[in-house]
């Protein structure tokens, strides 16, 4: 019998997480997770990698312009801000007391969310 697993990997941030810009031109930067791309290893995270794209006018919008968003940062370049303490952490798996697998804090032991 074939085995089936759950593909899509699990990460060590999620949506409306705060985290920290580790590398690159933003790093230092702070903000909360807007989206998560996993097939890809990327997020947008809100206020950092502003990106501008500049619109031709068309009929759906006659006046054209310039845009400004967020674009997508490597997974691998963000760190969780533990909630608790409001600094940076590395996160871990453990099973609390009803036996469900949650995030914890490695720097301080304590479940996140």
């Amino acid at each position: 019998m074939k085995r089936r697993f759950n593909k899509q990997q699990k990460l060590h941030i999620r949506k409306n997480d705060m985290v920290k810009v580790l590398s690159g031109n933003h790093r230092g930067k702070t903000g909360k997770v807007l989206e998560i791309f996993p097939e890809k290893n990327r997020a947008i995270v809100e206020s950092v990698n502003i990106v501008t794209k500049h619109i031709k006018p068309s009929a759906s919008h006659p006046e054209g312009g310039i845009e400004k968003s967020e674009a997508a940062l490597q997974i691998s370049n963000l760190m969780l801000i533990d909630p608790a303490t409001g600094d940076p952490t590395r996160t871990g798996r453990k099973r609390d007391e009803n036996g469900k697998l949650k995030r914890y804090s490695k720097k301080t032991g304590e479940f996140i969310k």
